[in-house]
């Protein structure tokens, strides 16, 4: 059985389909981001050795409070959310903004 969709039902459809969310991409940003500092600061952690991620560490210049400790991922976890909410939201609407025409 095959439908035919009118002009109206498909602008409706296109218009659905071409606005994301921007709070959504936001959180899903941040959470990716935050889990993804939380994970990689603590695997250095737990793997241990005598210099516990040089590299890493250098995100506390960024990220006041934060270091290569359990806390510390912690403190980086939120800035991480911060960033990520910042970098998910700005693409969100970017594309929203260049996708407007589609509408």
């Amino acid at each position: 059985m095959t439908d035919q969709l009118n002009a109206a039902e498909q602008q409706a459809i296109r218009k659905t389909i071409a606005r994301i969310h921007e709070t959504g991409w936001g959180i899903a940003f941040g959470l990716l981001f935050a889990v993804a500092l939380l994970a990689a600061t603590n695997i250095l952690i737990f793997k241990g050795g005598p210099v516990i991620g040089p590299h890493l560490g250098l995100l506390r210049w960024y990220f006041p409070g934060y270091s290569v400790t359990f806390t510390g991922s912690l403190i980086g976890a939120v800035y991480a959310f911060v960033v990520g909410y910042g970098v998910g939201r700005a693409i969100a609407t970017i594309y929203n903004r260049l996708t407007k025409r589609l509408r």
